[in-house]
């Protein structure tokens, strides 16, 4: 039986992307289960059908011959025990614990960003992006620490490369702040925005992107900064 990964809308539900885009990656064969926003009130569609498969109602979950795994960081370690030979994290010892730190730290920290860049892959923002940037000083610090983190692991690897080399988990984690920074128009270094451009062009990010344009949902609660079309 193949695996299961329990996932939402596509234009809008970052940690789904993050498990999907390392499978898809990585070239670990799953089935994808779509269940799409409508509400995240107890009583919604999305919240019972997902509460029938895990306990915590959310998504992403992976779903391996009926066992349930949630949260994308648990995702993460299970798949890399499940498949080692796909090598997700590095293999250095060290490497190994700094690419677990900053995973840790994208699934824990960056509040601001999230909170005031919501991701949404269709949508273009920069003008809101620049008054985020003028107002927020909470999320100009996220972004310098990214900055710094992104430039330290890349300063360690070869030109061109990602955040430990090869594709791993890292680069899985921080694909959606990489789509933020492009819907926002974030300002970040020529060196940051490369690793930014090159993990957009990963084609299992591709893959991702191409089909949250076509999803052409409008999710009122996940677009704080646009009104539904035909509306004023």
């Amino acid at each position: 039986m193949p695996l299961q990964l329990i996932i939402g809308n596509k234009n809008y539900s970052s940690w789904s992307m993050r498990p999907w885009v390392l499978m898809r990656q990585a070239g670990i064969p799953f089935e994808e289960v779509q269940i799409r926003f409508d509400s995240f009130e107890a009583d919604s569609v999305f919240k019972q059908r997902v509460k029938a498969i895990n306990p915590v109602g959310k998504v992403p979950a992976l779903v391996d011959d009926g066992f349930a795994i949630w949260d994308s960081l648990a995702i993460a370690e299970y798949l890399a025990e499940r498949f080692p030979e796909r090598q997700l994290w590095p293999a250095d010892t060290r490497a190994r614990a700094r690419a677990r730190s900053v995973c840790a730290e994208m699934h824990s920290g960056f509040s601001a960003l999230r909170n005031h860049c919501p991701m949404n892959i269709e949508a273009s923002l920069p003008e809101v992006g620049a008054l985020l940037w003028r107002d927020q000083a909470g999320l100009r610090a996220d972004v310098a620490r990214l900055v710094a983190m992104w430039t330290e692991l890349l300063a360690a690897q070869p030109a061109g490369s990602l955040l430990f080399g090869d594709f791993g988990i890292a680069d899985a984690f921080y694909a959606p702040v990489c789509t933020r920074i492009r819907t926002y128009a974030l300002p970040v270094p020529p060196e940051v925005q490369a690793y930014v451009d090159r993990v957009l062009a990963l084609p299992g990010v591709q893959a991702w992107v191409g089909d949250a344009l076509a999803e052409k949902d409008f999710i009122d609660f996940d677009e704080p900064y646009r009104l539904r079309p035909g509306t004023r």
